[in-house]
């Protein structure tokens, strides 16, 4: 391979770089856009809940009670609303996601001993917000029994109960529990893919459509050299955004890498390797800027944002498409940023995804290299 070709052929795909607007657009503009979005929008968390209360004993006990969901940062009690008819006015048209009635006989209730029932209702349009607001609540109820009962106790001169078994829980890797901790992260997976496999895409394409493809493969220049030299600007650019992306991470959301900086950048280089070939493989196969760029979403940023378990977790998919995750490069990316960002591992714990990830580039970028010899390159 002479570097002096290579260096000719990056040196023309920076100049087509610097022209089209459209593709420093999607370069630089789109990743920036990206991790503001899911940086900021997207959130997994569920707190602030809108709740809506009717209390119809009007007690001390009931305001306590009600003043303990007012209390958790978990739920916003937006109105006290008079009857049900409201209630339902406030789940209706999507004001409120949760609804707590204290029935007019609830202090009377707890006074003579007896169970004193309440009514939640949840808008179960979303159920992983419902199921999550249920647990929330759930463990308020729990509090508020604990102390009526020790309450009771010390009333009658007993000894407080001791439950037999206490969970003492702890977090580990994500101790505030933050869903962008593991998004921002996961947002540098998909900007590869990004700059990487859609532009790439559109690089041999263009000129098989611009007539230029046989010219190109009339003057010396062997296979190698070609995707070597076409390969570099995006590699630097991709290179550039994953910097970016990791100090707007670190100053805007505070997500830093706990791992080993050198050990990432070498998972960077070598998903960004799997991006690349495979762009210059959709790229020969297709021939069309705009076919290419068609397949190059659909088998790239798609399965990259929805089969990594990014957001979605992969356990929770049917079978058969835990089955296609296996051949998702971002899955094994997503893996070991997750082990660098959040858990501080070493190599020795993540050498099966760094392998894949070799693996698959070697053999995209072969696929590439065969192409194109065959086309007499």
């Amino acid at each position: 391979m002479n570097p002096r070709k290579v260096r000719a052929v990056a040196r023309k795909e920076f100049y087509h770089l610097i022209r089209d607007f459209r593709s420093l657009y999607l370069a630089f503009a789109i990743p920036l856009l990206l991790i503001l979005l899911f940086g900021y929008a997207l959130s997994l968390d569920v707190d602030h809940v809108k709740t809506v209360v009717v209390d119809f004993d009007r007690t001390d006990l009931s305001r306590d009670f009600l003043s303990r969901i007012e209390a958790s940062p978990y739920f916003d009690v937006i109105a006290h609303v008079p009857n049900i008819r409201e209630v339902t006015r406030y789940l209706d048209h999507g004001m409120a996601t949760m609804a707590v009635l204290i029935p007019p006989d609830f202090t009377g209730n707890i006074r003579s001993d007896r169970n004193a029932p309440i009514q939640v209702l949840f808008d179960g349009s979303d159920p992983n917000i419902a199921g999550i607001s249920s647990g929330y609540l759930t463990k308020i109820v729990s509090d508020y029994n604990s102390g009526l009962l020790r309450s009771f106790l010390d009333r009658s001169g007993q000894e407080s109960i001791h439950p037999p078994v206490e969970g003492q829980i702890r977090v580990w890797f994500n101790e505030e529990l933050e869903s962008r901790r593991f998004i921002v992260p996961g947002i540098i997976a998909i900007i590869i893919m990004i700059v990487g496999a859609i532009l790439t895409s559109l690089v041999i394409a263009r000129e098989y459509e611009n007539g230029t493809m046989e010219t190109i493969l009339s003057i010396p220049l062997n296979a190698m050299e070609f995707l070597a030299g076409k390969a570099i600007p995006y590699f630097l650019i991709a290179m550039m955004d994953v910097f970016v992306a990791i100090l707007m991470g670190q100053i805007l959301f505070g997500v830093v890498i706990k791992g080993s900086f050198g050990l990432f950048l070498v998972a960077a280089s070598l998903y960004l390797a799997v991006a690349l070939s495979l762009g210059f493989v959709i790229s020969v196969v297709t021939r069309s800027q705009l076919v290419a760029n068609q397949v190059a979403i659909l088998v790239t940023y798609l399965p990259s944002l929805l089969l990594s378990d990014f957001v979605f977790p992969i356990e929770n998919m049917p079978k058969a498409l835990q089955a296609v995750t296996w051949f998702v490069p971002a899955r094994y990316f997503i893996d070991i940023l997750n082990g660098l960002y959040l858990r501080n591992l070493g190599f020795s714990y993540l050498w099966t995804s760094f392998a894949v990830l070799a693996v698959m580039a070697f053999l995209l970028f072969a696929t590439a290299f065969r192409i194109l010899k065959r086309e007499g390159m």
